[in-house]
């Protein structure tokens, strides 16, 4: 995690705000391997109905196969953008997962879900 942060920091304060969220993801991924990490991007995570697929939901990075990522372009992290991060989290065996905002100012938010804690939703499994 610290490996992760000290690299969105980074990558924010060489180039700024008012960039594509998915140019600030292709800088990130560079970064990130650079700094030694192994990065999955656009990771699919099904949804389930009934036992059977009904949609895909895609993370923009999954680093060491073990953090989940939600990049945002935006002026502040809003509740949707944590709420999208738990339902990805439920819906998959990580644990832990950031949401990092290469907005204004580079801000984050960290989430944890034990996985013991994640069969309470039925409709999405791995």
């Amino acid at each position: 995690s610290e490996r992760i942060i000290k690299v969105f920091f980074q990558v924010h304060t060489e180039l700024r705000y008012r960039i594509l969220e998915k140019v600030y993801q292709k800088a990130y991924r560079i970064a990130l391997r650079k700094a030694g990490l192994t990065v999955e991007e656009q990771v699919p995570i099904n949804v389930y109905f009934q036992g059977e697929v009904v949609g895909e939901f895609l993370a923009d990075m999954v680093v060491n196969d073990l953090i989940l990522l939600e990049l945002k372009s935006a002026g502040a992290i809003a509740l949707e953008h944590e709420a999208q991060l738990l339902k990805y989290l439920k819906a998959t065996r990580f644990e832990v997962g950031y949401v990092l905002n290469f907005g204004p100012s580079a801000t984050l938010k960290r989430k944890v879900l034990d996985n013991e804690l994640k069969g309470s939703l039925r409709w999405l499994k791995e």
